[in-house]
């Protein structure tokens, strides 16, 4: 299935400039590699035959009117819905949520706009910890338990000029919180008595950014606004609000994927789409993930999935994935998937997504959840 390079035309040349300017902080970034993926893992969808039709002219049909963005609100860079303008230029967090089972239950992840999950360490059955990229973050009233990050998060929250949320981390982080791209607060947020051991105690809650933005003074404050680190425009291709992209109807290749099965053995997390809000709920330890603070399922509208090697930093299982680079992945909508290609061209650019056809991949507009499998794994992704 990947022994094929996809969008050989228009992202030939993209690709080439990706691979150039992958030489950064991460070290060199191999090729991607090409992996098969079990055929019975996986369902084509047949497309329609083709069938020859006679042209009529064209005739005018009533149409749904455009939606019209209500006054005081723009169409957000991180899910594509309306939001409040007020926060237009407020630049995101990146929550770093401890992912072990005796940190559940999570508090305010269901109001996430975008969770990564990816390996925290090759250690513990390569256990994972989520990442939470929240806009509107002033309405926090409870988020975490807050965790240690790693460098991979330090790249990936650079791509969103988001201030990275934690407590602390292996000294690999230094060379990277070093940069001038890099914002972060450690380890100054509440500690909440919930019964369980120091390290899995602390929380953001309400209050606590304001007052660590407010706490940081002259050349080392961060502005609570987008700076001059910031990628322009949306951070994905989204449709327009209100459409919706079917994949199987899009693209002659696509796969049933109503459920996905992720390689992460320690917590078994898996996605299943909800039949009536068509949406993808996560789960994790055989349960369905339910927050704390509101019961709502971390549920989701799209699904990225990105094989990515990685480097072992030591024998304590710290590691970086090759983020920047290039490789092959699956955009999952809609109870379908798609192959695709992503690309990551430097430190703080915006990781992007193509098509078989070499475009800029469209997502339907909501929350999205994003994992980078390892490559050794990839081959381990369920479909069913």
């Amino acid at each position: 299935m990947f022994g094929k390079k996809y969008g050989k035309r228009a992202f030939a040349g993209i690709l080439t400039a990706a691979l150039i300017m992958s030489v950064t902080a991460c070290g060199s970034t191999p090729e991607a590699e090409e992996t098969s993926v079990p055929a019975a893992s996986f369902e084509p969808i047949e497309s329609a035959p083709e069938v020859e039709v006679t042209e009529e002219p064209a005739v005018e049909e009533d149409t749904d009117e455009p939606y019209v963005l209500p006054e005081g609100m723009y169409f957000s860079e991180v899910t594509g819905e309306p939001i409040s303008e007020e926060i237009k230029d407020q630049r995101p967090i990146a929550v770093m949520v401890d992912n072990e089972k005796t940190a559940l239950p999570h508090y305010g992840t269901s109001e996430a706009d975008v969770v990564y999950e990816i390996m925290n360490s090759t250690a513990n059955d390569r256990i994972t910890r989520l990442m939470c990229i929240v806009k509107d973050w002033g309405k926090i009233e409870q988020m975490g338990s807050v965790r240690s990050t790693r460098p991979t998060n330090i790249l990936l929250a650079a791509e969103w000029n988001a201030v990275l949320c934690h407590d602390g981390g292996p000294y690999y982080n230094d060379q990277y919180f070093s940069q001038p791209w890099a914002s972060h607060f450690s380890g100054t947020f509440s500690r909440v008595n919930n019964g369980k051991a120091r390290e899995f105690t602390e929380y953001i809650v309400s209050g606590d950014l304001e007052s660590n933005f407010s706490s940081k003074e002259g050349n080392s404050a961060y502005s609570t606004t987008y700076n001059e680190y910031a990628n322009a425009g949306s951070h994905f291709n989204f449709v327009n609000y209100g459409d919706e992209i079917f994949l199987d109807q899009k693209y002659s290749r696509s796969y049933t994927a109503k459920k996905i099965v992720l390689p992460f053995t320690h917590n078994g997390s898996h996605l299943i789409m909800n039949e009536e809000t068509n949406e993808y709920e996560y789960y994790e330890y055989n349960d369905r993930h339910e927050d704390a603070e509101d019961d709502m399922p971390l549920s989701f509208k799209n699904v990225i999935l990105q094989n990515c090697s990685f480097a072992q930093l030591d024998d304590h299982g710290y590691l970086i994935y090759n983020c920047i680079g290039s490789g092959n992945g699956w955009y999952i909508t809609n109870g379908v998937a798609k192959d695709i290609t992503w690309v990551k061209s430097g430190e703080t650019d915006v990781t992007r997504f193509y098509d078989e056809n070499g475009d800029e991949l469209q997502i339907n507009t909501g929350k999205t959840y994003i994992s980078l499998i390892p490559s050794d794994t990839w081959d381990k992704v369920i479909f069913e």
